[in-house]
């Protein structure tokens, strides 16, 4: 007969835990699809824009890496941006192989609104919470991150 064994044992705190850590940026994905949607953007784009708006003349792989995508996922993403024109690839100077990305006059303008789209978001992420929590939850985070460095 086999051994009694309590349900409980199987889902520790832990793993509560760490569920909700999960759960998280399950639901901040789906809110920033949603959101992103509205301007014909994926969250993919809205980044790619983000990370191209911060550093003018990103590379693709360097956007690659920012991203954690593949070099042709990136080329994918880029090519709808460019056919949409929030971007535009520039090929360096010497160097054939290697083109930096730069943002039109398009993404500039629409920039605010999907800022105000994030914000929005976060509000209602960290609605709520406060400032000692806030820090608390941050340390946390960034403690957990370092501990699972390689």
């Amino acid at each position: 007969m086999p051994e009694e064994t309590d349900q409980n044992s199987f889902v520790t705190e832990a793993d509560e835990i760490v569920f909700l850590v999960e759960e998280v940026p399950r639901k901040l994905r789906k809110l920033f699809d949603a959101s992103t949607a509205k301007f014909g953007l994926s969250r993919t784009q809205w980044r790619a824009l983000a990370y191209i708006f911060r550093t003018p003349g990103l590379t693709q792989t360097e956007l690659a890496k920012c991203l954690e995508l593949e070099r042709a996922s990136v080329g994918h993403v880029i090519d709808q941006l460019e056919k949409a024109e929030y971007v535009e690839r520039r090929a360096v100077e010497g160097n054939r192989r290697v083109w930096t990305l730069h943002l039109l006059p398009k993404a500039i303008d629409i920039l605010p609104s999907l800022r105000r789209e994030a914000d929005k978001i976060y509000a209602r992420l960290l609605s709520g919470i406060s400032e000692a929590d806030f820090a608390a939850v941050k340390s946390l985070l960034a403690a957990m991150s370092s501990n699972l460095e390689e």
